[in-house]
């Protein structure tokens, strides 16, 4: 068995999310994948068993790497303006900055057979934890997690998507929405 290269990886992984977000999940085979990597399909091989195999590595890997760089800005001792804050512009400036590794989470994230066992994985257990933290100290109200997270998250996504704004708008909304998420969350 050959031995496996960072660096082809990495092209391996920035293939497939180019071809997934042009092409989606049938028109990207193996071959397309290893053409646009400057690689081999037999390389890809080396680093995944199937597409299905490398679709779900990817999307885990994304996945975490997008709750690890929300989780990262937050800091002991915060207080529960600056908390709802920090999540909110953290999530936005991760859009902003990853915009194609984005897309390509947020269209398989309810895809069955990518996300499935997601559930279980350390940053969004991390994420409710923090959640369940904020509630059992009064800081946020006592809904549901996944309600709170709705709440938190999927407006923010709206504005960083939002092609028809300048990023001026964008700001100000942004600002508008953080007032209206602690408002509606702070206890």
């Amino acid at each position: 068995m050959r031995k496996k290269d960072d660096e082809k990886e990495k092209s391996i992984k920035e293939a497939v999310i180019k071809l997934i977000l042009e092409q989606g999940f049938h028109g990207t085979s193996i071959s397309k994948i290893a053409k646009t990597a400057g690689v081999s399909p037999a390389t890809v091989y080396i680093y995944y068993e199937n597409k299905e195999t490398m679709l779900q590595h990817i999307y885990r890997e994304y996945s975490e790497e997008i709750f690890n760089y929300i989780l990262n800005r937050v800091h002991q001792g915060m207080k529960g303006q600056q908390l709802i804050e920090t999540l909110v512009r953290s999530y936005y400036t991760y859009i902003q900055e990853h915009e194609e590794i984005f897309h390509f989470v947020d269209q398989f994230s309810n895809c069955p057979s990518l996300a499935c066992g997601c559930s279980e994985k350390k940053g969004i257990c991390n994420i409710n934890n923090l959640i369940a933290e904020m509630k059992k100290n009064h800081i946020i109200k006592d809904y549901n997690n996944d309600n709170l997270l709705a709440i938190i998250f999927y407006p923010v996504k709206a504005i960083a998507i939002n092609n028809n704004k300048s990023e001026a708008e964008k700001a100000e909304l942004l600002q508008e929405m953080i007032e209206i998420i602690q408002d509606a969350l702070l206890t």
